[in-house]
Protein backbone atom coordinates (compact mmCIF):
# COMPACT_ATOMS: atom_id res chain seq x y z
CA UNK A 1 0.00 0.00 0.00
CA UNK A 2 2.70 2.44 0.99
CA UNK A 3 4.68 1.78 -1.95
CA UNK A 4 1.63 2.34 -4.48
CA UNK A 5 1.45 5.68 -2.82
CA UNK A 6 4.88 6.84 -2.99
CA UNK A 7 4.82 5.72 -7.13
CA UNK A 8 2.03 7.74 -7.29
CA UNK A 9 3.47 10.75 -5.35
CA UNK A 10 6.81 10.41 -7.81
CA UNK A 11 4.64 9.87 -10.66
CA UNK A 12 2.67 13.49 -10.56
CA UNK A 13 5.68 14.86 -9.36
CA UNK A 14 7.45 14.13 -12.33
CA UNK A 15 5.04 15.83 -13.93
CA UNK A 16 4.41 19.11 -12.08
CA UNK A 17 7.82 19.52 -11.19
CA UNK A 18 9.06 21.19 -14.87
CA UNK A 19 5.58 23.45 -14.90
CA UNK A 20 6.52 24.56 -11.39
CA UNK A 21 10.70 24.93 -12.37
CA UNK A 22 9.37 26.90 -15.73
CA UNK A 23 7.05 29.23 -13.95
CA UNK A 24 9.75 30.33 -11.99
CA UNK A 25 12.46 30.55 -14.40
CA UNK A 26 9.23 33.36 -16.55
CA UNK A 27 9.45 35.06 -13.41
CA UNK A 28 13.01 35.38 -12.97
CA UNK A 29 13.29 36.00 -16.32
CA UNK A 30 10.79 38.90 -15.71
CA UNK A 31 12.42 40.11 -12.66
CA UNK A 32 15.91 40.14 -13.67
CA UNK A 33 16.16 40.76 -17.66
CA UNK A 34 12.54 42.20 -18.40
CA UNK A 35 12.04 45.86 -19.06
CA UNK A 36 9.33 48.03 -17.88
CA UNK A 37 7.00 49.03 -20.86
CA UNK A 38 6.41 47.60 -24.21
CA UNK A 39 8.36 44.59 -24.47
CA UNK A 40 4.93 42.21 -24.47
CA UNK A 41 6.69 38.95 -22.91
CA UNK A 42 8.81 40.06 -20.32
CA UNK A 43 7.18 43.93 -19.03
CA UNK A 44 4.69 41.73 -17.30
CA UNK A 45 5.30 39.10 -14.62
CA UNK A 46 2.03 36.86 -15.07
CA UNK A 47 2.60 36.59 -18.83
CA UNK A 48 6.35 35.78 -18.63
CA UNK A 49 5.43 33.21 -15.52
CA UNK A 50 2.63 31.90 -17.64
CA UNK A 51 5.15 31.43 -20.83
CA UNK A 52 7.65 29.86 -18.62
CA UNK A 53 4.96 27.75 -17.17
CA UNK A 54 4.50 26.92 -20.68
CA UNK A 55 7.84 25.66 -21.65
CA UNK A 56 8.14 23.88 -18.52
CA UNK A 57 5.13 22.03 -19.60
CA UNK A 58 6.84 21.27 -22.79
CA UNK A 59 9.54 19.72 -21.49
CA UNK A 60 8.08 16.85 -19.65
CA UNK A 61 8.74 13.44 -21.68
CA UNK A 62 4.98 12.45 -22.37
CA UNK A 63 6.44 9.91 -24.88
CA UNK A 64 7.57 7.92 -21.35
CA UNK A 65 4.28 8.53 -19.85
CA UNK A 66 2.28 7.12 -22.52
CA UNK A 67 3.90 4.33 -22.92
CA UNK A 68 3.42 3.37 -19.50
CA UNK A 69 -0.26 3.73 -19.42
CA UNK A 70 -0.55 1.37 -22.92
CA UNK A 71 1.49 -0.97 -20.83
CA UNK A 72 -0.52 -0.75 -17.86
CA UNK A 73 -3.59 -1.04 -20.16
CA UNK A 74 -2.80 -3.91 -21.85
CA UNK A 75 -1.78 -5.93 -18.32
CA UNK A 76 -5.36 -5.09 -17.46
Amino acid sequence: MERNRIKIIWKWTKRVFPVLAGASAGYAYYYYIGCSGSCPISGNPYISTIYGASAGFLLIDWKQIFNKNKKQEAEE
